[in-house]
């Protein structure tokens, strides 16, 4: 006679995970592939952004610079150069996991992501990975692309990898809760254009915060983008508008918030188990 499958066999059979706490080679699978979908672009994914990013200063300097005077203590190109940056890293980092979600979710191949042996940090974790390589390839060009033309070093790099880091994952966590909650490219392009967009561009990208009305000050400083541009900014050129403590707690903060929101969904299947 056949022996009868012991317990842990049984639960062997039942599929549960054979891993450990953490399916690390899943985690790293996850996390290649989705450096590898920027990478095989890379005239789009990482020229381009280099491309834009010099347009403006171009445009700026043109347009303002010889007439502008120096923002908190200097000159008006030098100010504009960590928030243009910061701006093309959040931007990428947004993009890199909104498209990819959305985009297996209209081709219906999403199941290739939630049917492997991942749990739903893991999950998180692997599109994070590629949300903060695309966007410390991107600074990591512009800034060299800076120094070579311009000669702008880096005052304190270990704040401004920090916050390029930071703002990685910050936005790539906001492009995973965007990607799973659209269904359809155009409501991913509405999230970009009404919410993205706008909290980038009135983040103090181009400006100082200082020279706002006091109630203007106050709701900027509610836009948890400020601060990374902020943080970038002090890290690049050594001046900030707010204490870069702060924004290192505001931002680590509500990446973590957003992480758990990403991870509920994931784990819940929320819109993508319908």
């Amino acid at each position: 006679m056949q022996k009868p499958a012991s317990g842990h066999d049984h639960q062997l059979q039942m599929g549960v995970r054979r891993f450990g706490r953490v399916n690390w080679l899943g985690l790293a699978t996850l996390a290649r592939r989705e450096v590898l979908r920027f990478a095989t672009v890379w005239t789009q994914t990482l020229l381009a952004p280099l491309v834009t990013a010099g347009l403006f200063l171009l445009i700026f300097s043109i347009a303002i610079g010889p007439s502008r005077s120096d923002v908190m203590g200097v000159p008006f190109l030098t100010f504009l150069i960590p928030g243009i940056t910061m701006m093309t890293v959040i931007q990428n980092a947004f993009a890199n996991t909104s498209s990819s979600l959305v985009i297996a979710k209209v081709q219906g191949n999403i199941v290739d992501t939630l049917m492997p042996p991942l749990a739903p940090l893991e999950m998180v974790l692997g599109y994070l990975a590629g949300a903060v390589a695309r966007g410390l390839f991107v600074a990591c060009a512009i800034s060299f692309a800076i120094a070579l033309v311009l000669g702008q070093g880096i005052a304190h790099p270990l704040w401004a990898l920090a916050f390029v880091v930071l703002g990685g994952a910050m936005m790539g966590a906001v492009g995973i809760v965007a990607g799973i909650f659209a269904n359809k490219f155009d409501q991913m392009a509405a999230i970009t254009n009404f919410i993205v967009t706008p909290l980038a561009f009135l983040s103090g990208t181009f400006y100082s915060v200082t020279a706002l009305p006091d109630v203007l000050q106050g709701i900027t400083r509610f836009n948890p983008i400020f601060y990374l541009i902020d943080g970038a900014r002090y890290g690049m050129i050594g001046v900030s508008d707010s204490s870069p403590y702060l924004g290192l707690v505001v931002v680590s903060g509500v990446t973590a918030a957003l992480c758990a929101v990403a991870w509920w969904m994931l784990k819940t299947g929320y819109r993508l188990k319908n």
